[in-house]
């Protein structure tokens, strides 16, 4: 298993649903044919160089406590050049509503609101984007697709969807 400073993934595997694995052509939100829930990886000594690479932020950050644990929160944290992603196990879609991660979630989405960074809860292939006031539902986010965020200084007021080559324009 991963491990990262003091902490290990030990019994925990929801990466392994909630991510893509393009090397295995596994879709985001169903588990890995090579997951052995709980306990890990049947071709762990192999993985694609992507498993391998992957470390949640719970393993990486001291400011995440034993709550943030994937298999108890049932949220996978990570990062993307926009901000935090919010991986909510699909099992248990509303996971990042509950108390301590709702709260966390709405200060980290206050905080980027500051900052420019966004935070998402990705849900299966869904997308919602977290404000401090709102969530924007933004449904199914495709690779050729981006979040455009409609501001007013530097507050959220709208969000919607466009194909990449249109931002090109």
């Amino acid at each position: 298993m991963t491990t990262s400073g003091e902490r290990h993934c030990g019994d925990c595997t929801l990466c392994c649903k909630v991510m893509a694995i393009e090397a295995l052509t596994k879709p985001a939100g169903t588990w890995c044919a090579h997951c052995k829930p709980g306990r890990g990886c049947a071709i762990y000594a192999g993985r694609p160089a992507e498993c391998e690479s992957f470390s949640c932020l719970w393993l990486v950050s001291d400011l995440l406590d034993e709550c943030w644990k994937p298999n108890l929160s049932k949220l996978v944290l990570t990062t993307s050049e926009d901000g935090v992603e919010v991986r909510c196990d699909p099992g248990l879609p509303n996971a990042w509503r509950k108390e301590p991660y709702a709260t966390d979630i709405r200060a980290w989405a206050a905080e980027g609101e500051r900052n420019d960074m966004t935070v998402v809860v990705i849900v299966g292939q869904r997308m919602i984007l977290i404000t401090p006031e709102h969530e924007f539902d933004l449904g199914i986010v495709g690779p050729d697709e981006r979040i455009v965020r409609e501001l007013e200084g530097t507050k959220v007021v709208g969000a919607s969807v466009v194909k990449a080559a249109e931002l090109r324009v």
